[in-house]
Order: C-alpha cells, then structure tokens, then sequence
C-alpha cells in the first residue's frame, strides 16, 4: 500500500486554496452545524433551527459561487450592455425564492409545533413517540 505525502509546497497550496473559499468553507461548516443540531436534538424548536441553520448555509454557498470578483450588479448603468461587467443573477434569484419558501416551511413546522405541544404538553420528541405508542397509533 502506498501513502501519499505532500510536499510543504503542496501544503501550502491547500492551505491557499482554503482561504481563497473561506466563504464556501464557512458554508460547509454552519451545513454540518444545521445537520448535526438536526439530527442530534431530540426537543422540536431545535430542530427546526438546525434546519434553518442548513438553508442559511445553502444560500451563502449559492451568493458565494453567484458572485465574481470585479463585476457589478446586473443592473444597466452607464450605457454598459457587456455581460462579462456584471455577475450571474440567477443565484441570487434562486437565494431569494429559497428565502421565501424557507420562511414558510418554518412558519408551518412552527405551528405544527405548537400543535403537537397542545395535544402532547412537551416538545421532546422521545416522549412524543411514546406517548403514540401509548395511544396505539
């Protein structure tokens, strides 16, 4: 089996690399904050901010790759008509629209919330599924 070994050189490019996408990077870790709060949490309100936690994410990698250095906002100003001067807007369309349906998955998943916490009188989950079973459904 052989083993692969970076040059100090190499290291150096990964490390260069790493702070050319911080914007991608610190998207990848508030994803895995969101998934791991998600998974991990058995209390209802925490898991919907996990889940909100993961769209956050997803919209900053979408604004991260929509944007380009050195380009403007694809608003026609100056008589500039080039579209190598201004960014793509379809990411930022898609962030948006995310945005909105985003707000309206958590205002329902928060009163269904509300819902189970009147029929049930807690939010944990764990006991939720118990409290089912004790019922037969």
């Amino acid at each position: 089996m052989r083993f692969m070994h970076y040059s100090e050189e190499e290291g150096c490019k990964v490390g260069a690399n790493l702070l050319n996408n911080y914007g991608e990077a610190v998207a990848m870790v508030l994803f895995v904050i969101g998934f791991g709060n998600l998974m991990l949490q058995s209390n209802l309100i925490k898991k919907i901010i996990g889940l909100n936690i993961m769209d956050t994410a997803v919209y900053l990698f979408l604004a991260e790759k929509g944007y380009i250095t050195g380009r403007a906002a694809p608003i026609v100003a100056d008589g500039v008509q080039s579209a190598e001067a201004y960014i793509n807007p379809v990411p930022s369309g898609l962030v948006l629209t995310g945005i909105v349906v985003s707000v309206s998955v958590s205002a329902l998943m928060l009163s269904l919330t509300i819902r189970l916490y009147q029929r049930y009188h807690t939010l944990d989950l764990d006991e939720i599924s118990l409290q089912l079973k004790k019922e037969g459904l």
